[in-house]
């Protein structure tokens, strides 16, 4: 939530900075409401002013003024409480506009109108080459038998997957690898809950604005959120606490299933797994002062970026552009890793710099060191370190086989009982190689 006191005194430029997302609905409202809001202050303020100065009348008051004066504090205290109601009012409207209005995109972020507007920060490593045409990884795993589609559907529908042997437990090498990574820098892990109140998901940006990519259980008298990626719950996890500065930064990281419906998402990315309503991922979640915000940034990118160094995978940074920047980020980078069976780069985490926007909404804030005067509000940060199901169709891609196994990079190796390739399942009948590839052709090349 952006801070309504620079909303109203700084008004011009922060609507500047904000229309280069795009069109901004609601923000000349807010500038209305604030005023509204600043003017039933100075009223109220005045009408109580005035009631202590009748209050000390009255009691000066001679006996036959007394009723006087007593119904003139009835008709101040009337008025003040009209007045409070009023304000009251204002100030609701006012959250519910600021709750819709996006986070301010820091001034380094290049304006653009789209993805094709996201500068290039870095490329890391080489394509992987093959001597054959390499298949993408929904054409190899059917093929290996470890991963079903088609049961997946008769079982729950579109956009669930079953994996199956040696892919359930590639999964599973995934998921302790990039924690184990992540813990021996010093992260704390957290293993949070799937389910979370609906103040947790307002407190991280994803209510109101969107409500229709949630899905949700009733509970009570209200809903429970399954929850859409770790961010909530860990954010979540300091909701209206104040922390001290020595503290600072605090690093987490944490597993968890994730739930999206994307219903604005149809005929986008659904080819196989890459666009799924359930998938796994590992969040990294950082709480640090504004002082360190960006510093802290690239270092929460650079964490993200040693799972794919460490899989020698090939990728690229790029910055996200005003246009393609989310609701609650004022910076963004995404990691895009590239899947040679499908000849583009794909997403595979986005690191953001929320600075106090989530703060703001979840209420939590820090105690300066050394310092006198009240607790402010620190800046939260997080990106997948990764996406668990993307990393694995980057591994089957990237380390095809001309044979149509899949090799098993070396950083896995252990966390796959010492499984160094995921070969055709026993008694098939098929090759899934093209007609005249090798029989084994050579491996990707690593990737420092």
């Amino acid at each position: 939530m952006l801070d309504l006191k620079r909303v109203v005194n700084d008004f011009e430029n922060v609507q500047q900075a904000l229309l280069r997302r795009g069109p901004i609905a609601g923000l000349d409202q807010v500038a209305a409401l604030a005023q509204q809001r600043k003017k039933l202050i100075g009223e109220t303020q005045q009408l109580q002013e005035q009631r202590n100065r009748a209050s000390e009348l009255l009691k000066k008051a001679a006996k036959e003024e007394i009723e006087a004066a007593r119904a003139q504090m009835r008709e101040l205290g009337d008025a003040i409480k009209r007045g409070e109601g009023a304000l009251r009012e204002v100030e609701a409207q006012l959250d519910q506009l600021l709750l819709n209005i996006p986070n301010v995109p820091h001034s380094s972020v290049t304006t653009g109108a789209g993805s094709d507007d996201n500068p290039v920060v870095r490329v890391v490593g080489d394509k992987s080459s093959f001597s054959f045409e390499p298949k993408p990884h929904d054409v190899l795993g059917p093929a290996l038998d470890i991963i079903d589609f088609e049961r997946a559907s008769k079982v729950s529908g579109a956009r669930f997957v079953f994996l199956k042997g040696l892919g359930a437990r590639l999964e599973r090498a995934l998921i302790t690898f990039m924690l184990d990574l992540h813990t021996k820098r010093g992260d704390i892990e957290l293993l949070p809950p799937y389910l979370v109140r609906p103040e947790s998901m307002m407190g991280t940006g994803q209510l109101p604005k969107f409500e229709a990519d949630a899905f949700h259980v009733p509970f009570g008298d209200s809903r429970l959120y399954l929850v859409p990626t770790a961010e909530v719950p860990v954010t979540n996890y300091h909701r209206a606490e104040i922390i001290d500065e020595e503290r600072l930064p605090l690093r987490y990281c944490a597993f968890t299933p994730c739930f999206r419906a994307e219903a604005g998402a149809a005929g986008k990315d659904t080819r196989g797994m890459i666009r799924q309503h359930q998938f796994h991922k590992v969040e990294l979640v950082r709480f640090t002062t504004p002082e360190q915000s960006y510093a802290e940034h690239e270092r929460l990118t650079n964490d993200a970026e040693e799972v794919l160094r460490q899989l020698g995978l090939h990728y690229r940074v790029v910055q996200l552009c005003t246009a393609d920047l989310g609701f609650s980020a004022a910076k963004c980078y995404d990691l895009e890793v590239w899947l040679p069976g499908q000849q583009a780069y794909r997403e595979i985490s986005s690191c953001s710099n929320f600075e106090d926007f989530q703060a703001r909404r979840a209420d939590i804030k820090y105690r300066p060191a050394g310092k006198k005067g009240k607790p402010q509000f620190l800046h939260t940060l997080n990106g997948s370190g990764l996406a668990i199901g993307r990393t694995l169709i980057a591994v089957l891609e990237n380390y095809q086989q001309a044979d149509g196994s899949i090799r098993v990079p070396s950083a896995l190796v252990p966390y796959m009982g010492g499984i160094e390739r995921i070969g055709l399942p026993e008694g098939s009948s098929g090759d899934p190689s093209p007609a005249g590839a090798s029989p084994s052709g050579p491996p990707p090349r690593q990737h420092s």
